[in-house]
């Protein structure tokens, strides 16, 4: 094992070079109104657990015996882990790359890395050596931190990959078996100097949230400690959450959906029940809300419907259920009167990004406004235009791209100054990519996407992502990739490609092959086509440019 803190010579500034904060006199507007509490990330788990250090904290349904851990017990097994961090060799400011299912051991490592100072990474289990890669460079990451192979596939031969790739990379922890690799690091913390309040900068990066990759790979987003806790907190206050309250973590716990929104961080604000699940099939997931008396949960729309079939025929009694969130794509009108129907009034939609902005239905608005609108934003700060094409405003009620600046929302992508200037105006505002329509109540009802993006069961695919990885492919000469509607996904991915000429004619290009080479190629598993045509040519427009319009018509006629 390398000592991290000898490995890497990067300073703690040269880790801010790419970081565009808040400018300072609306920093400062946020402290004068209360928004940012100048606290570190970790600080609600630490009053949490000295306000109710008995209270049951998180429940990990992963292991046999359903092991539960109160605030007290969840907060000690925290500082242990920050500091076996320190005595590892990681130091404050550095980054880090988090890999994990969802489980105890993902909360309690990521609370000991907040509370050690570093700054995590937070990717997803699907995720490849493509994107792993591609993150640790951008991040200078020195330490990466995954599982061994109990879910069916083998982190570590990832990692080995990784170490190969991104020479900043010293260090591979791993839960479980961990090979030639370290275990998951504990150390006593009365004999470990771990960073203070008074020693963390609240307006630094506290962790990085990625990008659904609109464009390529994804970005890295640098969520502070004041902004990201402002986060939590006002999505706590919207889903009026309370200490009573048992909230199912079901989506994979690094999306900034279940983390933030206000998932299991906004759930410590109030001293809440946090279950974790990395199943979130009806059959186990009703189990676990009639046992837990679950109160909130929330899914991507792919998800919901699968739950709303399936209180048809599952025995579980979930009437605890007072919320269920739907957001990470659009939820359909009747697809959110059948939720209701089923389950009882309970569905708030959920519109937002990792880059910021979350808007929610609000607990006592009509149901027929929670069935159609996708949300209004969750703070009086958030600052909203909806403009045109020409990036000027268009009254309410008319389509255009969805602009946004406010307190938790970034100023910039971390070290993408090329990404930066298309998608931020020169006033700060980020350009989402969202085509929406404003209610004069403020509501928002999303109606498309600017962006060239696929949103797969909740996941953004950048279409010019998969095509990259398709040109390297011997058999295709030119790629595109499109998304057409789905009933259960939302949208399914389809690449049409062209096949080169040294293709041995007859043979035909399958989808099975295709999956396979793009797989290989470490590309994420949410990304690989659903369908495969092969066309002669793909269409135009009149400057040369693929014409998706017309390919997508083509596609869906029957």
């Amino acid at each position: 094992m390398s000592d991290v803190g000898t490995s890497d010579t990067t300073s703690e500034a040269d880790l801010q070079i790419g970081f565009r904060p808040h400018p300072d006199a609306i920093a400062a507007r946020y402290r004068d109104a209360s928004i940012f509490p100048d606290q570190p990330l970790w600080h609600p788990l630490e009053r949490a657990a000295a306000r109710h250090p008995d209270a049951p904290a998180v429940t990990d349904t992963a292991t046999t015996d359903h092991l539960t851990l109160s605030y007290a017990e969840l907060y000690a097994a925290v500082l242990r882990r920050a500091a076996g961090f320190v005595q590892a060799g990681l130091r404050p400011g550095q980054r880090v790359i988090l890999q994990q299912h969802n489980s105890a051991a993902f909360v309690i490592t990521l609370f000991g890395l907040l509370r050690a100072g570093v700054a995590p990474v937070m990717t997803l289990p699907a995720h490849r050596v493509s994107e792993i890669a591609h993150l640790a460079a951008g991040s200078a990451a020195v330490a990466y931190i995954t599982e061994d192979d109990r879910r069916g596939y083998d982190y570590r031969e990832l990692a080995a990959d990784l170490q190969r790739r991104v020479g900043t990379v010293a260090t591979v922890f791993v839960d479980g078996d961990p090979g030639v690799y370290a275990a998951l690091p504990d150390a006593d913390p009365e004999t470990t100097r771990l960073p203070s309040a008074e020693d963390t900068d609240p307006d630094a990066p506290a962790l990085f949230l990625i990008s659904g990759g609109t464009t390529g790979l994804p970005k890295l987003i640098a969520r502070t400690h004041n902004d990201y806790a402002y986060n939590a907190r006002r999505s706590a206050e919207v889903a009026e959450l309370t200490a009573a309250d048992t909230y199912l973590v079901a989506l994979p716990g690094a999306h900034n959906f279940p983390l933030c929104c206000p998932g299991m961080l906004g759930v410590m604000t109030v001293g809440g029940h946090t279950v974790v699940t990395d199943n979130p099939s009806p059959d186990n997931t009703f189990d676990l809300i009639e046992r837990y008396r679950v109160t909130v949960t929330a899914l991507v729309p792919a998800l919901a419907q699968v739950w709303c079939a399936a209180t048809e025929w599952e025995p579980a009694d979930i009437s605890s259920l007072r919320l269920l969130q739907v957001g990470g794509a659009k939820l359909a009108e009747p697809d959110a009167v059948a939720l209701d129907a089923a389950l009882g009034d309970v569905v708030q939609q959920v519109f937002g990004m990792a880059e910021g902005l979350i808007c929610y239905t609000r607990l006592d608005d009509p149901r027929e406004l929670v069935h159609a609108v996708q949300g209004a934003p969750m703070s009086e700060f958030d600052e909203v235009r909806v403009v045109d094409e020409n990036g000027d405003d268009v009254p309410d009620g008319t389509d255009g791209e969805l602009l946004v600046r406010g307190p938790y929302t970034i100023r910039g992508y971390y070290r993408a100054d090329e990404h930066n200037a298309r998608s931020f105006t020169p006033e700060g505002f980020y350009r989402s990519g969202d085509r929406v329509r404003r209610l004069p109540s403020g509501h928002l009802a999303v109606t498309g996407r600017i962006k060239d993006t696929i949103v797969r069961a909740g996941e953004n695919v950048a279409a010019d992502d998969v095509e990259e990885n398709l040109l390297a492919h011997e058999s295709i000469r030119a790629a595109a990739v499109v998304g057409l509607a789905d009933e259960s996904l939302g949208e399914k991915i389809c690449a049409a490609v062209v096949l080169s000429h040294d293709h041995p004619r007859g043979r035909e290009l399958t989808l099975p092959e295709v999956r396979t080479f793009l797989a290989e190629r470490g590309l994420a598993s949410f990304k690989l086509p659903d369908r495969l045509v092969v066309v002669p040519t793909l269409p135009v427009t009149a400057v040369g440019k693929i014409d998706k319009a017309v390919l997508v018509r083509s596609l869906q006629e029957p």
